[in-house]
């Protein structure tokens, strides 16, 4: 490696003084930073010491000047006071700094127009690479992500469609399998609490209507929907509204834990036995459902996993490399507890 030196005129570190003094190319030292695969390892190495003998900063203005993408991905997640979304949003951003990308985060608030204008704003940086949640969106936004021809990777579901790379669960079937066990557990007249009623959600109810129908079982009148955000307060009242209107429920499926967590807190309060005299179930696996009193049954989703998975194909596909498997289904766990 040359002996590092600083540049003559601005003080500014560029990619040709650290691919002076790594002995390399400027190409060279752009794909050690993107860590490519083509790039031996003994050059990283050599572009990794000059970068640190020199202090150099990649310019992001500079690069999406010279490859017409920035270094940014751009990510698009409904909440950020989700414990789902952050777990997965902590995942694949650390995957994707590993391989010199940066993120960019906008948040949607389940709203179409919003994320629609998110996606105008971001894609108008052109971004290397998009990830974006679900697939409930408006035609203008599909419209954009398909014209700008962007890398674009799906989370938290899967599609049938063959020119989609999603990574994600079947929430029906994670529905319906929890619905199941309720069933084997005796129970009968099991209600459906949802809240926020995004496709994900009513994704649940379906599996839950599919398992009850196939015993003969289901009933409207046992679905109760809320469009409200998701939270301990609102399954505290969803719980009690349950049981004052219909008290020959003996099992009740929620459709997220915090709404679970509350009821499990309404039900102590009313002095209802859980799971005695009703059982109360909830889906995601969120912190602290554990150790509720009594412990919550759930279905345990792969967030971090999923977010690790998808960095790993939008990388693949940023770096035009061959996907083997567009939609990658990572499953879901039952985790039963003494709540049922």
């Amino acid at each position: 490696m040359n002996s590092p030196t600083r540049p003559r005129a601005t003080g500014r570190v560029t990619l040709a003084d650290v691919a002076h003094a790594a002995g390399v190319s400027p190409m060279t030292v752009s794909r050690a930073l993107r860590r490519e695969r083509a790039v031996a390892p003994e050059l990283i190495v050599r572009v990794d010491a000059a970068i640190r003998a020199l202090g150099y900063v990649p310019d992001p203005a500079a690069r999406a000047l010279a490859t017409g993408h920035s270094a940014h991905v751009a990510v698009l997640i409904p909440l950020l006071s989700n414990a789902l979304f952050v777990d997965l949003l902590e995942a694949l951003q650390l995957r994707l700094r590993k391989a010199g990308y940066q993120t960019l985060i906008g948040v949607t608030h389940y709203d179409l127009k919003e994320e629609e204008q998110l996606l105008k704003e971001q894609l108008a940086h052109r971004p290397a690479g998009l990830v974006v949640t679900g697939f409930d969106r408006s035609e203008s936004a599909r419209q954009l992500i398909s014209r700008s021809e962007i890398p674009c990777v799906h989370v938290m579901e899967n599609s049938d469609a063959q020119d989609v790379f999603s990574v994600g669960l079947s929430q029906t079937d994670a529905g319906a399998a929890l619905t199941r066990h309720l069933l084997e557990r005796g129970r009968r007249r099991i209600a459906f609490v949802g809240a926020q009623l995004d496709p994900r959600v009513l994704k649940r109810l379906a599996g839950w209507r599919r398992a009850l129908q196939c015993q003969g079982l289901h009933d409207p009148g046992l679905e109760y929907l809320d469009p409200a955000p998701s939270s301990q307060a609102l399954g505290s009242s969803m719980f009690e509204r349950v049981v004052a209107q219909d008290p020959s429920v003996d099992a009740i499926f929620f459709c997220n834990d915090d709404l679970a967590q509350g009821a499990l807190f309404a039900a102590a309060r009313l002095r209802v036995d859980v799971p005695r005299q009703i059982a109360i179930a909830g889906f995601n696996d969120l912190t602290g459902s554990d150790l509720t009193l009594p412990p919550l049954t759930t279905v345990r989703t792969p967030r971090s996993e999923m977010g690790s998975a998808a960095a790993e194909m939008l990388i693949a596909l940023m770096r035009k490399e061959k996907v083997e498997e567009r939609q990658l289904d990572l499953g879901y766990e039952l985790v039963v507890r003494q709540s049922t």
